[in-house]
């Protein structure tokens, strides 16, 4: 529920935790759910299909970065209309958000499954593995608008402050995923065994499950965001709304572009050292999101929190949001980056069977790890200038860093230490990026009037 103008507040702490927790766990669920893709292929498959599955991650991620910065826009927009107890200009931003995310589902789909093996001979996906990614790659992109459409939606309902309904839609999804995915790379219980396209059959049965879960618990349950006659009503282009979540989410979208953009320059880099190199490297950020996403929660719980005390009238409780976060990052992500430290190997070798893959995989990944705690910092100080409408120069920084930082540290890291060179620019990159987010944020942004943008 909005919260009540008469209710004293709850300890921050507590707040962070009831929000944090459930988000926190759907992304480890999302990662798990990777992960044990990675795992059944490298396993039952072998190196040669991890590497091929592997050069389709930056492709991916690309399309979904729209979507994020499509989110994040609509999610803020919607946290301040619910911290300002309007439900129906809720739905109107919701419906918005979601037919323009539907129909950049339905665009990556056609352009991506068409031009698929284009796109991995671009990325330079080693020969050896060309045509296995773009039969895998063809079938994910096929899958596409289901899979924007449920990560969309859950973004939406972080806004009226749930996080337990896509938690609920991400374990039966899972759970799926656990059964189909080695079901069908071997055959069992009668299925067809479908080799490397397992795990991209076995998701679109599981995001279609999970969209009719969301479906049908929201309407159970009442929420504000149930596809009830007036949010499907809304569920048109309006351009007046969509200006409004594009001006923020455009340049977050932008950001995570140039990121996604980013990763496919440190790909090829890597493909330049062969397959084991890229099966390294699919290994290694397999485990790195189980770090960055819970960072990416507190972030986002910030910004939430930040955009429904604006929303609410009560602008000079940022500051204490903002702290509150920063501690979170320290407890939540620190211990995650120490017991990636401590279990490196054992993780690692759950997708990689060659000794020699895997001592260069945990040599990268303990190189980076640590980097996850600054990223983590920039993140929580850019998410409570999101909460007011402020994107632009935050965005901004963190563009220049990735283009004027990350990509020339790891060509030329590259050029003088090989591999590692490439995975040295990560906490190079962060660093550069926290000290100037929050320069900002200290010289600039705390100065501004923080006034509602709905």
């Amino acid at each position: 529920m909005p919260p009540q103008a008469s209710s004293p507040p709850k300890p921050l702490w507590r707040i962070y935790l009831v929000f944090l927790v459930p988000m926190v766990l759907s992304n480890f669920l999302q990662s798990f759910s990777g992960t044990l893709n990675g795992i059944f292929i490298g396993q039952m498959l072998g190196t040669h299909a991890l590497a091929a599955v592997s050069g389709m991650f930056p492709i991916f991620f690309f399309f979904i970065s729209l979507v994020i910065g499509l989110g994040a826009g609509a999610s803020v927009l919607i946290g301040q209309a619910w911290g300002a107890r309007e439900p129906e200009k809720v739905k109107a931003i919701a419906g918005s958000a979601l037919a323009l995310g539907a129909l950049i589902g339905i665009v990556a789909a056609l352009l991506g499954s068409v031009f698929a093996r284009e796109g991995m001979q671009l990325l330079g996906t080693p020969a050896d593995v060309l045509d296995d990614a773009t039969a895998y790659a063809r079938v994910m992109m096929l899958l596409m608008p289901l899979l924007l459409l449920v990560i969309l939606y859950t973004q939406l309902l972080r806004g009226v402050s749930d996080t337990v309904t896509p938690l609920q839609a991400l374990l039966l999804s899972t759970g799926l995923g656990l059964v189909l995915t080695p079901a069908l790379i071997k055959g069992w219980l009668g299925l067809p065994p479908m080799g490397i396209q397992s795990a991209a059959l076995a998701g679109f049965v599981s995001q279609a499950a999970s969209l009719g879960f969301l479906v049908w618990r929201l309407r159970r349950k009442g929420s504000v965001l149930a596809p009830d006659r007036m949010l499907l009503k809304s569920l048109r282009l309006d351009g007046k709304i969509l200006a409004q979540v594009m001006r923020i989410g455009l340049p977050t979208g932008l950001q995570m572009v140039v990121i996604s953009i980013s990763e496919l320059v440190i790909l090829s880099l890597v493909n330049g050292h062969g397959s084991q190199a890229t099966a390294a490297y699919g290994a290694v950020t397999q485990i790195v999101n189980y770090v960055q996403f819970p960072a990416l929660s507190i972030a986002i719980t910030a910004s939430i929190l930040g955009a429904q005390a604006i929303g609410a009238g009560r602008a000079e409780r940022l500051g204490a949001i903002l702290r509150t976060g920063l501690w979170m990052n320290v407890c939540v992500t620190g211990s995650l980056v120490l017991l990636g430290y401590a279990l490196s190997h054992w993780l690692l070798g759950l997708f990689i069977t060659q000794p020699e893959v895997l001592a260069q995989a945990e040599h990268l990944l303990h190189i980076m790890l640590w980097s996850m705690l600054l990223f983590g910092f920039q993140s929580v100080v850019g998410g409570i200038m999101r909460a007011s409408g402020v994107v632009l120069m935050p965005v901004a920084i963190s563009i220049a860093c990735i283009l004027l930082v990350q990509l020339p540290v790891a060509y030329g890291l590259n050029q003088r230490f090989g591999l590692e060179g490439v995975w040295m620019a990560f906490p190079v990159t962060y660093a550069a990026m926290l000290a100037l987010q929050t320069g900002y944020h200290q010289l600039v942004w705390r100065f501004k009037k923080i006034e509602r943008l709905v």
